[in-house]
């Protein structure tokens, strides 16, 4: 799931590794790269102090990381992922977010297209990535 100021995912990593830390450097080394070459990317300032650490106004300086106990706790943390668009006011319902896996798993039969819905079918399009992050950055 993909929003404006934050991102959620859940990875599997290969038995004994655990270095969540180098694998989220590589995707923001990344991502921030590819996104200010980008004609809609902004950053945010930073301090003076936070620019001499080499840091970008794009990126948080923190992740937080947990590890699935079991299938309900896998389950609770897709829901919550799933809604996040929702929780934060980008869209009415989770189907219309265009940044997430939802519709995947629709097609695989694990949500129904109406879950958590209260728009009936009816919402307009989703808004665009770029407005809605030209508008973050303001």
């Amino acid at each position: 799931m993909l929003l404006p100021d934050h991102l959620h995912c859940v990875w599997s990593l290969p038995d004994g590794d655990t270095d969540f830390s180098t694998r989220w450097r590589k995707i923001k080394e990344g991502f921030t790269r590819a996104y200010l070459l980008s004609s809609t990317g902004q950053e945010r300032s930073v301090t003076s102090a936070t620019h001499a650490k080499g840091m970008r106004g794009v990126w948080q300086q923190r992740f937080w990381e947990h590890t699935i106990r079991d299938d309900d706790d896998f389950a609770g943390h897709m829901n919550y992922i799933h809604y996040n668009a929702v929780k934060h006011g980008y869209v009415q319902c989770p189907h219309a977010w265009l940044f997430s896996t939802f519709r995947k798993w629709v097609r695989r039969g694990i949500y129904t297209e109406n879950w958590y819905c209260i728009c009936k079918g009816t919402t307009s399009p989703p808004p665009r990535f770029e407005n809605i992050a030209a508008t973050a950055m303001e």
